[in-house]
């Protein structure tokens, strides 16, 4: 707690907004990409302390939340298979594909639960394979989703099932990745975003020299950031002042857990067992080259194949505007269905629903704009 505190002192806030007060002279626009930075500014009303000119917007930094209705409806599809146990972290089990009243099919992971399926909440997805070597006759399927920060853990698990011989496990695959992610929002005509606080966590297992190239492309800062209030206004305040002097540069506010090289076994690991491909993300469509796959040397444990749905398509619901949220093009609030037709209980996108989603932020922390304090 003793650091928690550090990190969540008022007057080291306060002389970060003072410092960003004096360095600002123009608008800026920044994006923070991570869903967890994103809860820590609106819980903490970090965007209150911002002076007018400087302007926060939130990403796609919530794996949950850009999971699109298509995988959801893949996960439902294996999930009622009566021979399948269905394994997942918690976070998904709430997210929505289709929310017709009238709809046969269930609407999320846990109405399949509900309705007798066997889903289970796991916390490590080690936890899969160990159910998969209890229950031989059973298949057992782990809804591998993340940025790249799980993806070392579920390769592991991949490699530890095939070192058992354990064949009656596989992965339900959507990982993405974050660097074609800012590049697609960089190249968007409707883009507004002129520099960026990377995710911490991302940048821990990464590294951050991928990025270095988009910051020359593009000419934007990006400054990789941790998740608590000082961290936040610290980045913002590095990435403030690279505008300001006309840089474009990366640099590494997170220094006590992000190495410029990131975690090299890690790393190893993923490229054993994943390969880049491309992926689909809630309201943004595909983007080339920004998710992972299983290589050919573990195709075996790809559940889009074992069970028949790769093929299968779904569409985003038309009211949900998660798309425009996540690429930083609205707040939450901008949304009509916002607080009313769109709640956590009755939830139409997964930001709503995601312990890291904007909408879910917005709706338990702030309704509105932020009110603006002073120094």
């Amino acid at each position: 707690m003793k650091f928690i505190d550090e990190y969540r002192d008022g007057n080291g806030i306060r002389t970060y907004a003072a410092a960003l007060a004096r360095t600002a002279t123009r608008p800026w626009t920044i994006m923070e990409i991570c869903g967890g930075q994103t809860h820590s500014i609106v819980k903490h009303g970090i965007e209150a302390f911002l002076p007018d000119s400087v302007r926060l917007v939130h990403g796609p930094g919530c794996p949950v939340c850009v999971t699109p209705v298509e995988l959801i409806e893949k996960a439902i599809a294996i999930a009622l298979r009566p021979e399948v146990i269905f394994c997942s972290f918690g976070d998904m089990l709430r997210v929505p594909a289709h929310v017709e009243p009238d709809r046969e099919t269930p609407p999320d992971l846990l109405s399949v639960k509900a309705r007798g399926g066997d889903v289970r909440i796991v916390y490590s997805p080690l936890d899969a394979v160990r159910i998969a070597a209890e229950n031989p006759a059973r298949e057992v399927v782990f809804f591998a989703v993340g940025f790249e920060t799980t993806a070392p853990a579920n390769a592991m698990a991949v490699v530890h099932a095939h070192r058992r011989g354990i064949r009656n496990f596989s992965l339900l695959v959507s990982h993405v990745l974050v660097p074609p992610a800012i590049e697609a929002i960089l190249s968007s005509p409707q883009n507004q975003v002129q520099g960026f606080l990377a995710a911490g966590h991302v940048c821990t297992v990464m590294g951050y020299t991928e990025y270095e190239p988009l910051a020359r492309k593009f000419h934007v800062p990006i400054v990789v950031t941790g998740f608590e209030p000082l961290d936040i206004m610290q980045g913002v305040t590095m990435c403030v002042r690279q505008l300001e002097e006309g840089r474009a540069e990366v640099e590494n506010q997170y220094t006590r857990s992000v190495r410029k090289e990131g975690n090299i076994p890690a790393q190893e690991t993923i490229r054993e067992v994943f390969g880049v491909a491309p992926r689909k993300w809630r309201g943004m469509g595909e983007i080339p080259q920004s998710g992972l796959a299983l290589t050919p040397a573990y195709a075996a444990y790809d559940a889009e194949v074992r069970f028949g749905v790769a093929s299968q398509r779904s569409e985003e619901p038309a009211e949900c505007i998660a798309g425009l949220v996540l690429q930083g093009i609205k707040k939450p609030y901008e949304c009509t269905a916002f607080g009313t037709r769109c709640t956590p209980e009755k939830p139409l996108g997964a930001p709503m629903v995601s312990s890291e989603g904007a909408c879910a932020a917005y709706y338990r922390y702030r309704r509105l704009k932020p009110v603006k304090t002073t120094a």
